[in-house]
């Protein structure tokens, strides 16, 4: 197992992260001698959820260290109990879930500010150190098991149907998961682009709300990111749709269908762009760089792929695939320096030298880059 960045508070704390990010192999670690309640286990879950003043009937009388529940959001009526308990018994507990806002859907606090909030990412390239290969991440992305097993094309196709069948279903959020299905398709398409709901719409054969409707229980699930367009003091015309991005290249990859017509060099740009966007959102909240994460694309179509704006300063980063860079690769970077000039900028790219290009845009080496993001924050 690699050791996580993710330290463990010294009160309550919620853990929130899609499935498979390693939550529970962390937990079972790092707080070996908890009281460990699992809501995937069907006694449990039936007991608690009927009964939630159960719950202290599986804390022994004198226990005074960690209590964990896990995938909370099955049975949210606990987090009373929990209230109850951290209150009279000065109880810790750690409440993992796949949503935040699922639980606050279905109308419940996340226990008034008693507990802090912490989200398990993929595996990231620090946390990997010497066991990180660029190429290795792009094919199979940074699920632990998906990274480290050699089954991991039939683990993540596994993972898509779980989802599918445990998450969605369950939770009730579809009923027709053959249209939800056909949807992670379509939305496979618009991996790292703007997003056009009525395109997709198009694409899988329902209407324009149930697309929306979809897009929603994805970032419910935390499976889906949109990211926002940056339009701070904009002095241009900008697009208004955000980007998409599904939460890890390896999904990604699993989801998007691959044909005779489908170039290899679209597929992989968006995969790299992906293990970019996915590695700045964990090391951005897991080492608090205090960031708001953007793109920025004019309505003329010069685009820059990330944008990272907080009191730290402003950087543009733009992320491209080939070892050889063209004069036409920086233009989006120039564009946003001359409308942002005290703008830092930088240029992500498959070879191996750092350069710059003008002075003032500093091109790196992708995978030294992921290695070491906040040497560049």
């Amino acid at each position: 197992m690699y050791t996580r960045m993710i330290k463990p508070a010294r009160r309550s704390f919620f853990l929130f992260g899609p499935r498979g990010t390693g939550k529970t192999t962390w937990l079972k670690t790092t707080l070996k001698d908890s009281v460990y309640l699992d809501l995937l286990d069907a006694s449990v879950h039936n007991s608690l959820f009927a009964y939630p003043n159960r719950l202290e009937n599986y804390i022994p009388v004198d226990f005074n260290n960690w209590v964990v529940i896990d995938e909370i959001q099955r049975s949210p009526d606990l987090l009373n109990e929990v209230h109850r308990l951290i209150e009279a018994r000065k109880l810790r507990f750690v409440l993992t879930g796949s949503s935040a806002r699922t639980i606050r859907r279905k109308g419940t606090n996340l226990l008034a500010g008693r507990a802090s909030t912490y989200t398990m990412f993929p595996l990231t390239a620090k946390e990997l150190k010497a066991d990180f290969e660029l190429d290795r991440a792009l094919e199979r992305g940074l699920l632990p098991t998906a990274y480290i097993e050699d089954d991991f094309e039939e683990y993540l196709a596994s993972y898509i149907q779980t989802y599918l069948r445990e998450e969605v279903l369950h939770e009730g959020l579809t009923r027709n998961l053959g249209a939800f299905a056909r949807f992670l398709e379509a939305a496979s398409f618009s991996q790292g682009a703007p997003l056009n709901m009525s395109a997709v719409a198009r694409e899988c054969g329902v209407d324009r709300k149930v697309v929306e409707n979809y897009f929603g229980i994805l970032e419910d699930l935390l499976i889906g990111v949109r990211l926002p367009v940056f339009k701070k003091r904009a002095e241009r015309r900008l697009t208004q749709h955000p980007k998409f991005y599904f939460f890890d290249a390896g999904v990604y990859r699993a989801l998007r269908p691959r044909g005779p017509l489908d170039r290899p060099e679209e597929i992989d740009g968006a995969t790299l762009e992906t293990l970019v966007f996915q590695e700045l959102r964990a090391i951005n909240a897991i080492q608090k760089t205090g960031y708001d994460l953007y793109y920025w694309r004019t309505a003329r179509q010069i685009e820059v792929d990330f944008v990272l704006y907080g009191k730290s300063g402003l950087i543009g980063i733009e992320v491209k695939r080939s070892s050889k860079l063209r004069g036409s690769d920086f233009r989006g970077l120039k564009a946003f320096m001359k409308d942002y000039p005290m703008a830092r900028a930088v240029m992500l790219y498959g070879g191996h030298r750092v350069m710059t290009e003008g002075g003032s845009i500093e091109i790196v080496p992708v995978d030294e880059f992921l290695k070491d993001i906040t040497k560049y924050l």
